[in-house]
């Protein structure tokens, strides 16, 4: 109990950190290390900025979004207007293939769909559109499938895992076979185990990967 109130406290003060963001407007319950948002926000921005900083909470196990988006009147776009906005977003970001990537909006929701080589192409297309104003949300269905079909190096994988200032790489175990990889072991948060796996995407190849990281709750005590 006292772990679940001192989590509370701890993701309270991050979403009031941001700047995007005001503690009133959104409302943290916790059980069990899962953390939940609940609230109503004016811009899906606000939503996504908000289950980031609780998700780089050490010790949140998990979250459970549960924010609703409802828009401004002004705000307010056809599915048109939102899939031009959308389409001129990925197209000024280098990072972004846009001719490979297929856009879909329906009532202020935008799907991504395509095959791209790269995680990071992939993430990058949804982090475009995230800011659009008009918008109630992103599903990035978008498929990973690289160009050269080798077998991954496990060492190649625990290297950049080891390059990384962001995550503690000696409790993160790798398996490779095949095209896929395997993240076994523990961190202290799940902005950790969602930045292993990013990191983990970024060697060439891969086709899957099963992010088995546990999340180490005892942190919390251990932080105090």
């Amino acid at each position: 109990m006292k772990n679940n109130e001192e989590l509370q406290r701890r993701v309270t003060n991050a979403i009031k950190w941001e700047p995007l963001l005001s503690s009133s407007e959104i409302e943290v319950t916790v059980e069990d290390s899962i953390v939940s948002l609940l609230g109503v926000v004016d811009s899906y921005a606000k939503k996504i900025e908000a289950e980031n900083a609780a998700k780089r909470v050490n010790g949140v196990r998990a979250v459970v979004q549960k924010i609703q988006v409802k828009l401004p009147d002004s705000w307010i776009k056809t599915n048109l207007e939102i899939a031009g906005q959308a389409l001129n977003a990925l197209k000024t970001n280098w990072s972004v293939p846009d001719e490979k990537i297929v856009i879909k909006v329906e009532d202020g929701w935008i799907t991504l769909e395509g095959e791209l080589p790269w995680n990071y192409q992939k993430e990058a297309a949804k982090n475009a559109l995230n800011y659009l104003k008009g918008i109630r949300g992103v599903f990035n269905n978008i498929q990973i499938k690289p160009e050269i079909h080798d077998n991954i190096e496990q060492k190649d994988v625990e290297n950049a895992l080891n390059l990384s200032w962001s995550i503690d790489d000696t409790s993160i175990y790798v398996k490779v076979s095949g095209t896929t990889v395997v993240l076994t072991g523990t961190v202290n948060s799940w902005y950790q185990k969602e930045e292993a796996e990013r990191i983990a995407w970024n060697t060439p190849d891969i086709r899957h990967i099963n992010n088995d990281l546990s999340i180490d709750s005892i942190c919390l005590i251990a932080d105090e």
